[in-house]
């Protein structure tokens, strides 16, 4: 079995769609319905709600903005990172910040909300965090 993507239901295809090829500098394939960002790993498909109801028949609403997930990506220096993302003017939850596990990690929002974290590893122990 291989992990293929994740998919962030939206109202708001082309802005996020923008959104991601900024911070993940990566160009995304798609039109204002569906849009996937590939990255080194798994893509990051994007798909409009009123589409995505109408095609699966299932009602998103009810478990819109459940805020239980979080988006990580490896960068190489997360530092650099932080100051790329600030010219983009992105709501960030936490500064970088090295936890206790090796990670050095920054937290920040996309324009639904959903949270990013963007983290580098301090040493070898973290390769698989």
């Amino acid at each position: 079995m291989n992990f293929s993507d994740v998919c962030l239901i939206t109202e708001e295809v082309t802005t996020l769609t923008r959104f991601y090829e900024v911070i993940l500098q990566a160009k995304a394939v798609g039109d204002h319905t569906h849009a996937i960002v590939q990255t080194n790993g798994a893509g990051l498909a994007i798909y409009s709600k009123r589409a995505a109801e109408s095609d699966m028949k299932f009602d998103f609403s009810r478990y819109w903005g459940s805020g239980n997930i979080t988006l990580s990506f490896n960068v190489d220096d997360i530092d650099v990172e932080y100051e790329r993302l600030k010219a983009f003017d992105v709501e960030f939850v936490t500064e970088p910040t090295t936890y206790p596990w090796g990670a050095r990690s920054v937290l920040f929002r996309d324009p639904d909300g959903n949270i990013i974290c963007f983290r580098s590893k301090s040493n070898e122990d973290t390769e698989n965090i």
